[in-house]
């Protein structure tokens, strides 16, 4: 066992600048007391090597060509720091604080090495698809802990390259050859006034200079490929983020979650229509760039909703976030964009036309049939439960047959292009009629999904409320339930509060109409409170608890985040950032909650709530967008703009359907018409 004690933790990119990067030469090459411990620094801007004790020496290149390697083969990038110590701090802590002040992002790991602390630690993507916690750790016993145990701080950081590298590319980890070094490097070195003080200065320009040519050579090969922000900005058009007022940052940031989070939906779609009818071997390139944009995005949604808690970040951070938000849509946008053409060589609509248009009309007959049956359950849903219960789904049939009537049009309008062989204007219609159809279908399967999960409400409700009966029992007999003092008052306060919800839900089941899915929601929650003070006082009561609180908790929020995620699918041209961000949280904690279940089911249980109370705010957030949208009745453009599915103008007339693709090629099937 070495003396190292590495540590592994999920962060998030790395941006800096050049006039720190010449600082942190200035300051190696100055005269200089011993290296003293780091405060978590800024990383250097000219590379993804931070070294203030000069631990690599003459193997700093060496370095920085594995790191380079890694991130060209793999897409990964790997930060290095060397320091004294971690400042008194567990390792850990102060890794995690160093990549929070620098931006780090999922796709990043960074690796930090205290050289006298004899002490390392490292982020990384645990628990996601990149990394696993085994992996991580497998990198770190073969290819970290070895060289480091022989001080060898150059092999550490090409070991941990080399050992990510081959992870992803499903290899063992290989073990790095070794070349011992010294015990502890920079502590208590300084630079001499000697015979060659002359040099100094000449060394120093060198070196500022090199830095200088070689910061900008990176930054130029990065520009097109980089995942951290300083390289995103080009993509888009712009020159840079640099020169931008925060305030436009952020709205420029975002417009571009909109609009990626619009190319993964409309390439969702085509993905579905692909697969249906080549197969999903065919796909597989496709289905791996949708999953890596959706990645992309979903990291990005996550900074949004950091930036939009309750706690502040301060102008510089915001602004890195916000810069980090761009890069990951760029990103995404970049890597769907780059199999737009392959994609359309497989579904090649333009010569495949007849086929694909009687696919379309087959949907579109089948969606149609089931209108009718849709508006008699939403019918049922009105008179059976209180209107709340039908709320999320109150439109959908109005704007299904919208879609329908657009569809018949586009429909119409492929058959007529393709009697006269005019075929990029038919697939043109064909692929607006798809999009059209699928939205029609997504509306129907809503109504449909929701009268089942307020069905089962209903149900699960009678023994919801059994349940925090027996709790209120429980907790009225506890000592805390008549004692004075905080804890007491807090006991009280949750009986207090179960008793209330339970007897205003059977008032209401008695009273008339009532929303079920409303109600088990208010139990549950009432529930899980009260739980919290019988945890204590029972053991193993709290997890066997907790599980039967989950189920309902996860029925109210899959509910919740479904007719969510539905709403903005169908009408996505009109809602905003902020309704999109709380829906991507409420699907991450959902999809955290399934995942935890099994295990921790008290966190599973957090989880679910957390997921409930974002998609509440996201339906709420939507609703208010298309609101202020104004769509236009019938069948006019105005509601397939409303969906998404027309970008633009007027289909043909300067607009076109969405396709597979990010911003740069999604509207491209109106070029040549």
């Amino acid at each position: 066992m070495t003396p190292y004690e590495p540590s592994a933790r999920p962060h998030a990119a790395v941006i800096a600048t050049l006039a720190a990067a010449l600082t942190a030469v200035l300051l190696l090459a100055a005269p200089a007391p011993a290296a003293h411990a780091a405060d978590p620094p800024v990383l250097s801007a000219n590379g993804q090597i931070t070294d203030q004790v000069n631990a690599l020496g003459d193997r700093k290149g060496e370095v920085a060509r594995a790191l380079d390697a890694l991130y060209e083969k793999r897409h990964i990038q790997l930060f290095v720091v060397y320091v004294k110590d971690f400042s008194g701090r567990p390792a850990q802590d102060w890794v995690r604080a160093t990549a929070t002040r620098n931006g780090l992002g999922q796709d990043d790991i960074l690796l930090a090495v205290g050289t006298q602390a004899r002490q390392y630690a490292y982020t990384g993507q645990s628990g996601t698809t990149k990394f696993s916690n085994a992996q991580l750790q497998a990198v770190a016993r073969t290819a970290i802990d070895p060289p480091l145990a022989q001080h060898d701080w150059a092999g550490t950081a090409i070991g941990a390259a080399n050992g990510y590298s081959a992870i992803v590319a499903g290899q063992p980890v290989p073990t790095p050859a070794i070349t011992p070094g010294a015990s502890d490097p920079g502590g208590h070195s300084t630079v001499g006034m000697g015979n060659g003080a002359l040099l100094v200065p000449l060394a120093l320009v060198v070196v500022v200079g090199g830095l200088a040519i070689y910061a900008y050579t990176r930054r130029r090969r990065r520009a097109e490929t980089r995942t951290t922000p300083a390289g995103s900005a080009q993509q888009q058009g712009w020159s840079g983020t640099e020169g931008i007022a925060l305030a436009q940052l952020e709205t420029e940031a975002g417009k571009l979650l909109v609009g990626t989070d619009d190319a993964v939906r409309t390439s969702t779609e085509e993905l579905g229509l692909a697969v249906a009818r080549f197969g999903e071997g065919a796909a597989e390139p496709y289905t791996a760039a949708l999953t890596y944009a959706r990645t992309e995005l979903a990291t990005a949604f996550r900074l949004r909703q950091q930036l939009d808690d309750s706690y502040p970040e301060d102008e510089a951070a915001r602004r890195q976030m916000l810069e980090e938000i761009v890069a990951r849509c760029t990103e995404a946008g970049r890597r769907l964009d780059e199999e737009s053409d392959d994609f359309d060589r497989l579904r090649a609509l333009e010569t495949e036309t007849p086929e694909a248009l009687a696919a379309a009309e087959t949907a579109f007959r089948a969606a149609a049939g089931r209108t009718g049956a849709a508006e008699s359950t939403l019918t049922a849903l009105r008179e059976r439960y209180a209107e709340p219960a039908s709320a999320p789904v109150a439109g959908n049939v109005e704007q299904a047959k919208d879609r329908l009537l657009f569809a018949t049009n586009g429909l119409n309008r492929a058959r007529q292009a393709t009697d006269t062989g005019e075929h990029a204007e038919a697939a043109l219609y064909v692929r607006a009629a798809e999009s059209a159809v699928g939205q029609a279908a997504t509306l129907i399967d809503a109504v449909d999904r929701l009268a089942r999960e307020v069905a089962e409400a209903e149900v699960r409700l009678t023994g919801a409320l059994t349940e925090t009966d027996a709790d209120l029992t429980e907790a009225r007999a506890l000592p805390g339930a008549t004692a004075a003092g905080a804890a007491g008052a807090d006991l009280q306060s949750r009986i207090a509060r179960a008793e209330t919800v339970t007897a205003g839900v059977r008032h209401e089941q008695s009273a008339g109409p009532y929303d079920p899915v409303d109600a088990l929601r208010r139990v549950g929650e009432a529930d899980v409170s009260l739980d919290k003070a019988l945890a204590g006082g029972t053991p193993g009561a709290g997890p066997r608890r907790a599980a039967e609180l989950l189920e309902a908790a996860t029925l109210t929020a899959r509910s919740r985040t479904g007719a969510a995620a539905d709403y903005t699918t169908t009408r996505r041209g009109a809602v905003g950032s902020q309704a999109r961000t709380r829906l991507a949280e409420a699907e991450r904690h959902l999809e955290e909650s399934a995942t935890l279940a099994a295990a921790e089911p008290r966190r599973a249980l957090s989880s679910a709530q957390q997921a409930d109370a974002l998609a509440g705010q996201a339906q709420y957030l939507a609703e208010q967008d298309v609101r202020t949208y104004g769509t236009r009745p019938g069948g006019d453009p105005g509601g397939a703009v409303l969906g998404g599915i027309v970008l633009g103008g007027p289909l043909g007339a300067g607009g076109a359907p969405g396709r597979f693709g990010g911003a740069g090629t999604r509207g491209r099937m109106n070029r040549g018409l």
